[in-house]
């Protein structure tokens, strides 16, 4: 899942059941290691219907060439389905007790999101179930959904069909108005039919997100391989659509994570694959170093326009904190767009600017900020890529979360942050709270990118341990012959 090789499209507009577009779909493997892919495509009626196709050949290693039967469309919507919000089919999961494939499809009823179940003996005749698996109110289209199982002990991912004892579930969904991916945690029901989030799992858009920058239509799958549960999710381009057509393409993949069930059962924790390690190439390690307020030191000896680093902060003394406004409990962006990196604080802003110039007049700031509330202290986790670039015409949002840690008991918050040229990705306290940025330096690009580890804040910091690590390159879109 680093070194990728470009094939022709595996699946194309050839038929009347997708003529207008072949959209969003997913695999699922049926005995015998047979796989079947399950997608939306669009007909001549413009109407969103659900396609299955079948590998060409299953000695293809590649699975390069698929065949769509006649039997297509197997999801037809019907008159309570509306037609032109139906799309984006799960996995299948299968359930022994009545034998049967289930799967839903996102849709929406007016302003309420609708992930409508289907239910299947062969996977070729489906039908629709009586109630949606989950639906929410005042959400709006429910874009590429998942529903997967996850232990509440362990970091061992669960194949998509497992349930009961020692397990909840995850559903998430992509909400097409506010452009980010939604999850709740929560308990699936084989017999009933129906998911239901946790009590203390916010069920709304202000939940809990995988990521909270630019990540969207996410998709995980279970490998038994390593016995681990990937999450894989789109990186759309913040630059001018001029110059999207400039280059020939948009867009472009995250780095795969592994996710597991947070310990304390509330949330998600999401960790670069292992597999991007073996991209690591020369190291920089600092310890037990301090950054006393208003200084900076740069990281240096490594190329930092392809870098991994891993830094943890030791936060001594928290009586500077600044007072926690509650207007901002639901809108961590907000809270960062008011006290950017440049913004003094108390106890932070500390962190890395990164993809930065030598005077550091260009950079994006990636960050922590700590605030005292009524009860406990609120950790602030922000992309500010507000001084990202010189040029316009380009979208510069400030993006950040919560961090669900006790710092006042830990005194301790990590980091860990990939930056690949236009991609900075990462992931404070160990995977806890996630956030991807697109950015596009005028002046910190190739050699003359620059990091620095900084604090803007009142109180010292300190480094306890820095690890970073420039980066190959994989191999990737290589012309190749079979």
């Amino acid at each position: 899942m680093i070194n990728w090789k470009a094939l022709d499209p595996a699946i194309y507009p050839s038929q009347p059941f997708d003529i207008y577009g072949c959209w969003s779909g997913s695999a699922t493997i049926l005995p015998g290691d047979k796989p079947v892919i399950m997608y939306t495509g669009i007909d001549p009626q413009k109407r969103q219907i659900q396609n299955i196709a079948f590998p060409s050949n299953l000695s293809d290693p590649f699975l390069r060439e698929w065949t769509k039967p006649d039997d297509n469309p197997v999801i037809d919507p019907d008159s309570g389905v509306n037609a032109s919000a139906f799309r984006d089919p799960t996995t299948a999961w299968y359930t022994p007790h009545n034998e049967h494939w289930s799967l839903v499809v996102g849709s929406r009823r007016g302003s309420r999101g609708v992930a409508v179940l289907y239910k299947s003996k062969d996977f070729v005749k489906w039908t629709k179930a009586k109630h949606p698996l989950h639906s929410g109110k005042g959400t709006g289209m429910w874009e590429c959904p998942d529903l997967y199982p996850v232990a509440l002990e362990g970091n061992q991912g669960l194949d998509t069909g497992v349930s009961g004892a020692g397990v909840k579930h995850v559903f998430k969904v992509s909400l097409d108005e506010t452009r980010f991916d939604y999850y709740t945690v929560g308990k699936y029901y084989p017999k009933a039919d129906k998911y239901i989030p946790d009590a203390n799992s916010r069920d709304d858009r202000n939940g809990l997100r995988y990521d909270y920058g630019n990540f969207y239509a996410s998709k995980s799958f279970y490998d038994p391989g390593k016995k681990r549960r990937i999450l894989w999710g789109w990186a759309n381009e913040s630059d001018s659509a001029h110059a999207d057509k400039e280059k020939g393409w948009a867009g472009v993949q995250a780095i795969p994570r592994a996710v597991w069930l947070d310990t304390n059962g509330r949330q998600l924790v999401q960790w670069p694959i292992e597999e991007l390690e073996t991209l690591r190439h020369k190291h920089r390690s600092v310890k037990n170093r301090n950054i006393p307020s208003g200084t900076s030191f740069e990281v240096e000896n490594i190329l930092t326009a392809q870098a991994d680093v891993e830094v943890t902060f030791d936060v001594g003394r928290l009586e500077k904190a600044e007072a926690f406004d509650p207007l901002y409990a639901t809108d961590a962006q907000a809270l960062c767009a008011k006290t950017t990196a440049k913004t003094k604080g108390g106890v932070g802003p500390f962190g890395l600017l990164v993809l930065a110039s030598a005077d550091q007049q260009e950079a994006t700031a990636v960050f922590f900020r700590i605030f005292k509330a009524q009860d406990k202290h609120m950790v602030l986790m922000c992309h500010d890529p507000t001084r990202s670039s010189t040029r316009e015409m380009i979208y510069k949002p400030t993006f950040a979360g919560f961090v669900d840690v006790d710092i006042e008991k830990t005194k301790k918050i990590s980091l860990r942050s990939l930056i690949d040229h236009s991609v900075v990705e990462s992931f404070g306290a160990g995977g806890k709270t996630c956030i991807t940025s697109r950015v596009y330096p005028t002046i910190a690009i190739g050699q003359k990118a620059h990091m620095f580890v900084f604090n803007n804040g009142a109180e010292d910091v300190k480094v306890s341990e820095l690890n970073a690590w420039e980066m190959k390159a994989p191999e990737m879109n290589d012309d190749i012959i079979f």
